[in-house]
């Protein structure tokens, strides 16, 4: 029993210390000899015929491996746990979702979230462990689970900004799916992601503010070397020394308003000027914000003219700049 023993040992440091019961059948440990680890404390049960060769609390990846092995064959993290590995989000989801192929039909299990794909060969990623599905489709399952196209395009835009991604391979991704909801605003959305709109407010900073207003093209996410390290800058306005910068957060904490408060005074030190805009500032007023953005960039040069983007626009109109509408 000491080479089995081993044996099991290597493929349990493989998968965080999981194995299941079949994988320890193999291996030549009967069912009794499992049985009586798991009595004697020594393995413990996560779930029917997935065992933890441990005592003790199951860490995230055993628990992670624990749901692709009770998921069975072609099972592989999705959705939330999918982007939970590739770093798309910070906090891990209280439910683990699996996709399993379509022709499988898996019997609940508690704590996991069992969708079923007919592409799931094409959507596992080919090398990382646990098993899960590829960024790209990662970001466009959850797009396509997404209430409203602003949170399906988070889901693509911060795919691509975390560098995981490109908006290329996405598009590629996107074309092998039969049914995407909101396919073109996607598609033409990930165009200007490709071109630096980082977030959906850069993209609707872009999309409302900039382009439909005449406004000269700004650099996107711009590096700036200082003191040792990198900082980005969201929107530049080369030639003019003019800075916007976005915000989508509702509230900031503290640290984090000192930081952009150390960002903009890094700025205004370079002799740029910075505009800061918040959600409600981009998408609530987007021709408040385009008239505030000219006049700095005319101060600054721009021979430019604002143009209104509908018969209704308010950018042109001139007046008191700090108004709201």
């Amino acid at each position: 029993m000491g080479d089995l023993d081993e044996a099991a040992r290597r493929l349990a440091a493989d998968q965080a210390g999981v194995v299941t019961a079949r994988q320890a059948t193999a291996l030549g440990l009967s069912a009794r000899a499992v049985a009586g680890r798991v009595e004697r404390g020594h393995w413990q049960r996560i779930h029917t015929g997935v065992y933890a060769t441990f005592s003790g609390e199951p860490s995230r990846q055993a628990l992670l491996w624990a749901a692709v092995l009770r998921g069975g064959p072609g099972a592989m993290l999705s959705y939330q746990t999918a982007a939970e590995v590739h770093g798309l989000v910070r906090r891990p989801a209280p439910l683990i979702h699996l996709t399993v192929p379509a022709g499988r039909r898996p019997e609940h299990v508690r704590g996991l979230v069992i969708h079923r794909s007919n592409r799931a060969d094409t959507a596992r990623h080919p090398v990382l462990l646990p098993p899960r599905t590829r960024v790209e489709e990662t970001a466009l399952d959850l797009a396509a689970a997404a209430l409203c196209f602003d949170d399906a395009l988070g889901w693509v835009s911060a795919a691509c900004a975390g560098r995981l991604t490109t908006p290329a391979k996405i598009q590629a991704a996107m074309a092998q799916r039969a049914k995407m909801p909101h396919r073109a605003g996607l598609a033409a959305a990930l165009a200007d992601v490709a071109a630096g709109a980082n977030t959906v407010l850069e993209y609707r900073y872009l999309r409302d503010v900039e382009r439909p207003h005449g406004l000269p093209r700004a650099r996107r996410q711009v590096r700036v070397r200082r003191g040792g390290r990198s900082e980005y800058r969201d929107l530049v306005y080369d030639g003019y020394g003019v800075v916007v910068e976005t915000d989508g957060r509702t509230a900031h904490l503290v640290t984090a308003a000192w930081r952009d408060a150390h960002r903009d005074n890094a700025a205004d030190a370079d002799g740029f000027i910075t505009l800061r805009y918040s959600w409600s500032d981009v998408n609530g007023r987007p021709c408040y914000v385009a008239r505030q953005v000219a006049a700095a960039l005319t101060r600054r040069g721009w021979p430019g003219k604002l143009r209104p983007c509908s018969p209704a626009c308010t950018a042109p109109a001139g007046g008191h700049l700090s108004c709201a509408l």
